[in-house]
């Protein structure tokens, strides 16, 4: 079996075909984009946390490749879409050769990374946890003018700046964001986000660190 990383996987015609169509069916229903720009930064932040942790090269790698293909699922629809995605991820990888137990881990990943119904079940699935949950920015709001009438993108257009910090030496991980509060109030991100600082605190868990989150330079958590 072929050693398969993150630039096969980008190669793959089909992967960019279902991606393409995954985020075209999240903008119909009206959701916050969840494109190529998203799973580039969920693929490049995933790979980065297990890095800073010293983790394998290759526990690095299925981590980017279940960042980049983590939202697959929503091709057929947004609920479920973390199953629907491992099982998808699952035809994918096995076309492009990768071994079985591989396969394996990036399908776990894949299926436990939404804070509804999911949890980390290896240090994979944890740092796409947290790469997933650190993307919210005003750049994922595909129409400004909602931003008055819908919370999420409100939220989402809200924040200025975000950046996942890892800190390996005191085993800390931290959210930090700059929020706009003459558009959203921060008491809003907690309002819709709880759960998904719930799962954080998790998967920071499963890699022996604790989660932090940080505000307009004030620690809320």
């Amino acid at each position: 079996m072929a050693e398969i990383n993150l630039q096969d996987v980008k190669r793959s015609k089909d992967v960019s075909e279902y991606l393409k169509k995954s985020d075209e069916l999240l903008e119909a229903i009206g959701y916050t984009e969840h494109g190529r720009r998203h799973v580039e930064l969920v693929a490049a932040i995933s790979h980065n946390i297990l890095s800073r942790l010293n983790f394998s090269s290759r526990e690095q790698e299925l981590a980017a490749i279940a960042g980049y293909l983590h939202d697959i699922g929503n091709l057929v629809n947004r609920d479920r879409h973390p199953q629907i995605g491992a099982l998808i991820a699952f035809s994918l990888l096995s076309n492009l050769g990768m071994p079985a137990d591989e396969i394996g881990v990036v399908m776990s990943a894949i299926g436990s990374h939404e804070e509804k119904d999911g949890i980390p079940v290896n240090p994979i699935s944890a740092a796409i946890i947290l790469a997933d949950k650190a993307d919210v920015h005003r750049t994922r709001v595909r129409n400004p003018k909602m931003v008055s009438f819908d919370i999420h993108d409100r939220v989402n257009y809200a924040v200025t700046h975000s950046f996942l910090n890892v800190d390996a030496e005191k085993a800390v991980i931290t959210l930090d964001l700059k929020i706009d509060t003459e558009i959203s109030p921060v008491m809003e991100y907690f309002e819709i986000f709880l759960s998904r600082m719930v799962i954080c605190r998790r998967a920071a868990k499963m890699l022996n660190c604790t989660f932090q989150l940080v505000a307009n330079g004030v620690r809320l958590l």
